[in-house]
């Protein structure tokens, strides 16, 4: 079974961000895959000084042990000022190549606004550096206040669907590139 760890990017305790995760995890699990998500909101992470121990925060080591056994990820961040929430980035900034190194990546974007591409391509930017591998597809979600029912789910068929064919290409690319 290919195993993916989602990580959302925002704090909020009604996040768009971890909805939408939520849905792309539901549809992975039913084509085969195995999703964990890690929630940063339930986590204690310290603020990156770009050492290496961190022995007083064990959910650094929960983050690091968790990502580096999957074979995939699933980045899913709110826009914040143009760009990745910062959240997000430290929970990045504490790994590295070890853990990050040859996953195949999916991101994310759900934003208040009408949806662009700044905060994936900044995700994109960020997994290429420490060598990851972001499928094309990628999901950006606009005025999330409108885009999601009383349940979670999201309005617009179209995205929907979009969102099917996200979770579809990230287990299929995932599983071609482990087997390479």
């Amino acid at each position: 079974m290919t195993r993916f760890v989602g990580i959302g990017g925002s704090l909020r305790s009604s996040s768009y961000s971890m909805m939408a995760l939520q849905l792309v995890a539901q549809r992975m699990n039913i084509l085969g895959a195995e999703v964990q998500i890690l929630d940063l909101r339930k986590m204690t992470l310290p603020f990156c000084d770009g050492g290496k121990e961190y022995g007083d925060y064990p959910d650094v080591a929960v983050l690091r042990t968790t990502v580096q056994a999957a074979e995939g990820l699933i980045l899913a961040t709110p826009e914040y000022h143009g760009s990745v929430s910062g959240v997000l980035k430290n929970a990045l900034d504490l790994m590295g190549f070890e853990e990050l190194g040859g996953k195949v990546a999916g991101c994310i974007s759900v934003l208040g606004g009408q949806s662009n591409s700044n905060a994936l391509n900044e995700l994109r930017l960020i997994m290429r550096w420490v060598h990851a591998w972001v499928i094309p597809e990628q999901i950006a979600i606009g005025q999330a206040w409108q885009a999601f029912d009383a349940k979670g789910n999201l309005v617009d068929e179209k995205l929907a669907q979009r969102l099917d064919e996200f979770a579809n290409s990230l287990v299929e690319n995932t599983r071609r590139l482990t087997r390479a």
